[in-house]
C-alpha cells in the first residue's frame, strides 16, 4: 500500500520541463562498509551501490521484473536455462565497454569460496554459466530454481578488466567503485560523507540531478535539525518527527512527506544455542508477554502494523491466518510454569534449578525505535518474572564481535526483505546457507524441506502453499518474536519534482527526479 499523506511546497507549473542540475543531500545514520555490493550486507552500502552498479534485471514501479543491463532474456521450456541478451554500447565509468565477460567474471567471483559474501547460495544453484558471445550470457541450473531470474540483480556484475586475478577484498574498488550505473563515485570521507556525480553517458539517459551526497549523521534528532536548516534534503523521519514535528505550515511549504508500508520488519531474535531459549514454550511465553500494540502505539505512534512473520502484509505469499500472540501475560506465566520456571524464593524473578531467568538484549546505536521497544519489552517481561538488561553498542562491534561470534542471548534487529519471497539464506540450516544471516542457529527439518520445495517450483499457487506452511511453523516455534512492520517515512525538499509513489516505493525512478531551473541551488 502506498499512501501519499502530505505533498506540499512549490507546485509544478503546467509548462514546467525537467532541468539538469542541483545536488541532493541525503541523511544517513550509518556509513557504508564496502562499495562492492557482494561484499557488503548493510543498507548504507547497498543504497550507494544501487546508484553506481547495475544488475541484469531490476524491479519496476509495480514490482515486475524488467531488464536492466539485459535488454531481454529467454527462459527454456523446463525453466532451467536463462539466456540474457545484453545491452550494447554500455560502458563502465572508466570508459571500458561492458560485455558478457563481466557477468561471467562476477558469477565466478561470488561463487568462489575465497570471496567473503553472504549471497553465494543462490548462485551455487547454477550448473553452468557461459559468455556465449560478447553480448549474450547464459546460465543453466542444476534443478528448477524459482528465484533464478530475480537473483540477477546488482550483486553480481563486476568489471573484469579491473579485478581479474586480484583479491577483490583488497581492491581499490571497495572504496572507489567503478560501475555502469547512473552515478559515478567521486569522494568518500569516512564517517562524514560519500559524494557521487551523475553519469552523462548512462544508457537510460543522464540523471537530471547532477550530484548525490550521503551525509553520515548518526543521531536522528541532529539529522532533523540539519534538514530544517538546509544541510540535507532527504531523510527518513522517525514516527515522532512525522506525527508531531512536521505539521506546521512553514515546514509543509518546504518539504514533502510520504508514507508507505515498507518491505522491512523489526524482531527480537534469540540465540537458540543458549539453554534459556531452547524450549519453544519459553519463546512462546515471551511473545505472549509483549504487548505489540503498545509498541506500535507508543513507539511508532501508530505508524506500523503488527508483524506475524517474515513477510509484508498484503503480498501474495503473506499468510494472514498464522497463529497470533495477542498480549496475554497469564498465558505467558502458564507456559513458563510448564517449562519449569517458578519464583521459588519470592524475589520476583523466576528461577529454575537455582538459576534466575535473566538475559541481556543487545541493540545498536542510532535506532531509537528499537531502544524504546526494548525498554517496553524490559518492563513487560519484568512483570512476569523475567529480568532483562539492555546493552547498546556501536554497529561494527555489534556485528563483528557479538552477532557473528554468537556472543549474545537476544537481539532486537530488523530485516529488509523484498518482492521475492525466498527465505533460504536466513532460515535454512544447511551449510550452503550463510551463517551470518541465520545467526540465531535455527534448525527445523520441515522448514528446510518447505523452503527447498518452494524454490523448486515455478507454479505460484504451489509456492504460496509452501510459504504459508513456512509461516505456520515459524509462528508455532517463535525463533523470533516478530514485532512490527513499520512504515517508511521519507521526507524530501519540495524543490525536487518527479517523485511518483508506487508499490515499489519512491526511489525506483530516481534518475527522473529533477529540480526546476529557477529553484536550483549551487553548493559552495
Amino acid at each position: 500500500m502506498i499512501c501519499l499523506l502530505c505533498v506540499s511546497g512549490t507546485a509544478a507549473r503546467a509548462d514546467e520541463r525537467p532541468s539538469y542540475g542541483d545536488t541532493i543531500i541525503v541523511g544517513s545514520i550509518g556509513d557504508a562498509s564496502n562499495l562492492i555490493p557482494m561484499l557488503s550486507s548493510d543498507s548504507a552500502s547497498h543504497d550507494i551501490g544501487g546508484l553506481i552498479y547495475n544488475g541484469l534485471v531490476k524491479y519496476d514501479k509495480d514490482l515486475n521484473l524488467v531488464g536492466d543491463l539485459a535488454k531481454r532474456w529467454e527462459v527454456s521450456r523446463d525453466g532451467m536455462t536463462i539466456t540474457f541478451h545484453l545491452r550494447q554500447g554500455v560502458r563502465w565509468h572508466d570508459g571500458r565497454p561492458f560485455t558478457a565477460e563481466d557477468c561471467l567474471f562476477g558469477f565466478r567471483t561470488i561463487t568462489d569460496d575465497k570471496t567473503p559474501t553472504a549471497y553465494r547460495g543462490d548462485y551455487l544453484e547454477v550448473k553452468r554459466a557461459e559468455a556465449v558471445d560478447r553480448y549474450t550470457f547464459r546460465v543453466t541450473y542444476r534443478r528448477p530454481f524459482a528465484p533464478a531470474l530475480a537473483s540477477w540483480g546488482s550483486l553480481v556484475v563486476l568489471p573484469k578488466h579491473l579485478l581479474a586475478g586480484r583479491d577483490i577484498t583488497k581492491s581499490l574498488l571497495t572504496r572507489q567503485p567503478i560501475g555502469t550505473g547512473p552515478y559515478r563515485f567521486k569522494e568518500w570521507v569516512t564517517g562524514e560523507k560519500i559524494v557521487l556525480a551523475s553519469n552523462p553517458d548512462y544508457f537510460e539517459g543522464r540523471p537530471y540531478i547532477d550530484g548525490y551526497i550521503s551525509r553520515i549523521i548518526p543521531d536522528p534528532a541532529t539529522m532533523f535539525l540539519e534538514l530544517k536548516a538546509g544541510g540535507i534534503d532527504w531523510m527518513g523521519l522517525t514516527p515522532m518527527q512525522y506525527r508531531r514535528q512536521t505539521n506546521d505550515p512553514a515546514f509543509a511549504q518546504q518539504f514533502q512527506k510520504y508514507r508507505y508500508l515498507s518491505f522491512t520488519y523489526t524482531y527480537m531474535g534469540y540465540n537458540l544455542l543458549s539453554p534459556l531459549f531452547q524450549d519453544k514454550r519459553v519463546r512462546q511465553a515471551i511473545s505472549y508477554a509483549i504487548d505489540k500494540e503498545e509498541i506500535i502505539k507508543v513507539v511508532f505512534l501508530g505508524l506500523g502494523e503488527i508483524c506475524t512473520g517474515p513477510y509484508k502484509p498484503g503480498t501474495w505469499y503473506y499468510n494472514p491466518r498464522t497463529k497470533r500472540y495477542a498480549y496475554d501475560p497469564e498465558q505467558a506465566k502458564k507456559l513458563l510454569r510448564e517449562a519449569g520456571w517458578q519464583d521459588t524464593d519470592g524475589d520476583g524473578v523466576l528461577d529454575k534449578e537455582g538459576k534466575p531467568f535473566a538475559f541481556t538484549i543487545l541493540l545498536n546505536w542510532g535506532n531509537q525505535e528499537r531502544l524504546k521497544s526494548a525498554e517496553i519489552i524490559q518492563r513487560q517481561l519484568g512483570q512476569i518474572g523475567i529480568k532483562v538488561k539492555l546493552r547498546v553498542m556501536e554497529w561494527a562491534s555489534f556485528i563483528n564481535e557479538y552477532i557473528d561470534k554468537k556472543r549474545f542471548e537476544a537481539v532486537i534487529l530488523g530485516w529488509s526483505t523484498g518482492p521475492e519471497p525466498d527465505q533460504y539464506d536466513i532460515w535454512h540450516s544447511s551449510k550452503t546457507a550463510p551463517k551470518e544471516l541465520n545467526f540465531i542457529s535455527y534448525k527445523n527439518k520441515e522448514v528446510d524441506q518447505v523452503l527447498e520445495k518452494a524454490r523448486r517450483t515455478f507454479n505460484q499457487e504451489e509456492r504460496k502453499r509452501y510459504y504459508f506452511r513456512f509461516q505456520e511453523i515459524l509462528a508455532e516455534e517463535q525463533p523470533y518474536t516478530f514485532l512490527v512492520v513499520p512504515y517508511s517515512l521519507p521526507v524530501i525538499h519540495a524543490r525536487f519534482r518527479g517523485i511518483q509513489p508506487a508499490p515499489a516505493g519512491i526511489t525506483y525512478n530516481f534518475i527522473r527526479w529533477y529540480v526546476p531551473a529557477r529553484e536550483q541551488r549551487v553548493l559552495r
